[in-house]
């Protein structure tokens, strides 16, 4: 008789994608230790470029040596095709971004590599799994999309296919981004116009962000909801500065996920502040929520309402 595992009642699951590489890391090792299997060979990453697959997959596989990834580290050639070419695989896993891989090999090339490697019982990470799916013959075991949120599934003879996830994935970015560069905009409005205090912490809202001050900022949320607008009016440049820092404008701003930015506020869509804090009781500290995207956004009813901690 056949043993059940848990996993196999997995129909997906679904987590606010945090800000910074650090929680990323964090939530890609929770996703490996309670989704992943040492029986998984073939595991698809799908995701826009600045949505942090490369930190998700760090967390998930500590130590395992990424082909290309967010710090420019571009192995060649590729240690899959190497391994083909020397007629042994030296490695258990092996990592590869299909979509940079294309700039220097055929893309059948790339599938057969991969098959080789399955059929040695050897296990594969390939980003931009989209991309190579239809030359496969097969879905991953482990299918994990990056956007607005992280989504896993165990896709069956019934799907989902890569390209279901990718469409939503990608819609979901487009608003993570803003979120993301309107936060950044409006804690430095709070530090420079009512000297609110760093450090803070942050925490997640769909469509959305929240700040967390472990004092009182004592700001009014309605001038610093205009300041806001104002600066997204304006159509300030956003671009990534370092791995620690973004420029808004001509100013440097620390910021822990430099590359998940809209490129101009001017992209920010219909943002708007909740006009009260929100008293954490268990934290003791007061929290700032802010919202982009449709106009409907208000956080009302349970899906809206509720908000994780940070990791």
């Amino acid at each position: 008789m056949k043993s059940v595992q848990l996993n196999d009642q997995l129909m997906y699951a679904s987590y606010f994608a945090p800000r910074g590489r650090n929680r990323m890391y964090m939530l890609g090792q929770n996703l490996s230790v309670r989704y992943l299997s040492p029986l998984d060979r073939l595991i698809g990453i799908i995701g826009d470029a600045g949505a942090g697959k490369s930190s998700l997959v760090k967390g998930m596989f500590p130590g395992l040596e990424l082909t290309n990834d967010d710090d420019g580290v571009n192995i060649r050639p590729l240690p899959l095709l190497k391994n083909i070419d020397k007629g042994f695989f030296s490695s258990h896993t092996y990592h590869v971004d299909i979509r940079f891989e294309m700039a220097f090999t055929q893309l059948h090339t790339l599938a057969e590599a991969i098959q080789q490697a399955l059929a040695h019982g050897k296990r594969v990470i390939v980003e931009h799994f989209d991309l190579v799916y239809p030359l496969l013959g097969a879905n991953a075991d482990v299918l994990i999309g990056v956007g607005g949120e992280v989504i896993l599934v165990r896709p069956t003879v019934f799907g989902p296919v890569p390209d279901e996830i990718i469409n939503v994935v990608t819609k979901t970015l487009r608003y993570r981004k803003m979120a993301h560069t309107a936060e950044d905009i409006t804690a430095r409005i709070l530090l420079n116009d009512y000297g609110a205090i760093l450090p803070f912490n942050h925490r997640d809202v769909h469509h959305g962000f929240v700040l967390e001050y472990p004092i009182f900022p004592d700001a009014d949320l309605k001038e610093v909801e205009a300041k806001v607008k104002a600066m997204i009016d304006e159509g300030v440049s956003i671009c990534y500065s370092d791995e620690g820092h973004i420029r808004i404008g001509e100013e440097y701003w620390a910021c822990s996920g430099p590359r998940t930015h809209v490129k101009n506020t001017d992209e920010i869509e219909n943002f708007h502040l909740l006009p009260e804090y929100k008293y954490d009781p268990k934290t003791k500290t007061y929290l700032i929520i802010g919202l982009v995207g449709p106009a409907s956004n208000n956080l009302d009813g349970f899906a809206g309402l509720s908000y994780a901690a940070m990791v």
